[in-house]
């Protein structure tokens, strides 16, 4: 993910979403050029991980500048059971 992140710029993540469904093994996103997002972003990212925990496998979130970092934390995306956050387990799951 680079740049801005928004409702604005959701259709460009479906490609992307979808061929992380299709993965085999975790799936890691590189979150380090990101500089904005909204909820939009945290929900196709909570929706992803759920999907991959259903098939066994991990959302790896990597890299976050602290402003994302803070909103994933904000909306406990990192509390799901699929994330990990810069290597960081869960507080439950």
């Amino acid at each position: 993910m680079v740049g801005e992140e928004d409702r604005n710029t959701s259709g460009s993540r479906r490609r992307p979403l979808s061929t992380a469904l299709r993965a085999t093994r975790d799936v890691f996103v590189d979150l380090s050029e990101l500089r904005f997002a909204d909820l939009s972003l945290m929900i196709d990212l909570a929706c992803l991980a759920q999907r991959l925990r259903a098939q066994g496998r991990t959302l790896w979130l990597n890299g976050a500048q602290p402003n994302i970092r803070r909103m994933i934390e904000a909306v406990g995306l990192d509390h799901l059971p699929a994330v990990r956050l810069d290597g960081v387990q869960p507080a439950y799951g």
